[in-house]
């Protein structure tokens, strides 16, 4: 049995900041964490009258919360179908999840310039290929193609399942480049998704490596004038 840990929650509070940004008691904690749950179950889960995905290509929410409000951000590679026509979908939304909260939500879109380069969005186009029947091989060959040319350092997808219709399920998976999962410093991002076939379900993981996070400078890089320039006490031994 494999012991292995989510990057991203590996890196939380150390390289990585946290998705949800707020502080409350221990009586309002449980309260305020399952609607945090629920905020982002409601988005990314509902679905237009045809069973397809309301917002599609979000990759990540964020919740702040304040005294008077709740602010949800939405990372989206299409901000465009989010905010709709004259911003009609986003205060559709907005009324939704306060009605769902009782609280006064505050949305913001951020826009995802380079989607390739986001596993959780390389992994739910993965799944939506393989339910609509396609070769799982050549979809995984496809996608890790196409994340090498936007620029990672290196990519790990993995598939489990009844693959290609089989009896018995098994994993298969395909790795390019580099994939440092303990190095802390290494901007490791992970993303997981279910296709829906009629034999069942696949599990669908992508790692993308993107590189070093930038170190930040410390004492060595400190202005000379800002040092003590006392000379260092030396002991008797």
């Amino acid at each position: 049995m494999g012991q292995k840990v989510n990057p991203i929650g590996f890196r939380t509070g150390v390289t990585l900041d946290w998705s949800s940004r707020w502080y409350a008691s221990k009586r309002e904690f449980a309260d305020l964490l399952v609607e945090d749950q629920k905020i982002r179950e409601f988005i990314k889960k509902r679905k237009d009258p045809e069973g397809r995905p309301m917002y599609p290509m979000i990759a990540k929410i964020e919740i702040e919360r304040t005294r008077d409000e709740v602010k949800v951000v939405l990372h989206s590679a299409r901000p465009g179908v989010l905010i709709g026509r004259k911003g009609e979908r986003v205060e559709e939304l907005q009324n939704e999840l306060q009605k769902l909260t009782g609280r006064r939500i505050n949305i913001q879109i951020i826009e995802i310039k380079q989607p390739e380069l986001v596993a959780q969005l390389v992994a739910e186009d993965i799944a939506e290929q393989l339910s609509r029947r396609a070769n799982f091989r050549r979809t995984m060959k496809r996608a890790i193609e196409e994340t090498m040319k936007a620029g990672a350092k290196g990519i790990k997808v993995q598939l489990s399942g009844r693959l290609g219709g089989a009896e018995m399920s098994r994993c298969e998976k395909e790795i390019a480049g580099t994939m440092p999962l303990s190095t802390l410093r290494a901007d490791i991002d992970y993303g997981f998704a279910e296709a829906r076939i009629p034999q069942g379900q696949i599990g669908v993981q992508v790692w993308i490596n993107r590189g070093m996070f930038e170190e930040e400078s410390h004492g060595d890089d400190a202005q000379t004038g800002q040092t003590s320039k006392k000379p260092k006490r030396a002991y008797k031994r």
